[in-house]
């Protein structure tokens, strides 16, 4: 059975950091794009950032201005998130999510083939 779990979210005061976590099981990781896409409520959902599995690269959403960082480890199947100097714009539900695909820029969020149940991340001001 494929999962993806995602943990971490939580209430954060802006300005804070937050690491998520994603834990994937019945597929590799290594085989897939593995990206963060965010819903905030009455929005649509927003790539925010992607690694690709065998090369490594990474693509960001311009919008983050370098505040977020992707890593994966592909010995825990596991993939991580760093966010920091967070604020109110980032509250959202950040969902886990990979697509048998080669490249990682802009991938529509319909293309995607997994999904994680999401995580809750709130940024106070």
């Amino acid at each position: 059975e494929v999962q993806l779990v995602e943990s971490g979210g939580a209430l954060v005061q802006a300005g804070g950091s937050l690491r998520l976590s994603c834990v994937a099981s019945g597929f590799a990781m290594a085989d897939y794009a593995i990206c963060w896409v965010r819903q905030a409520p009455g929005k649509e959902r927003e790539v925010v950032t992607c690694i690709a599995g065998v090369s490594g690269s990474t693509y960001y959403a311009a919008t983050l201005e370098g505040r977020f960082k992707i890593s994966s480890d592909h010995a825990k199947n596991t993939a991580y998130l760093q966010m920091n100097e967070l604020d109110s714009e980032d509250t959202a539900v950040y969902f886990c999510a990979a697509a048998d695909l080669d490249t990682i820029d802009r991938i529509p969020p319909d293309d995607f083939d997994f999904w994680g149940q999401g995580t809750q991340v709130t940024v106070s001001s």
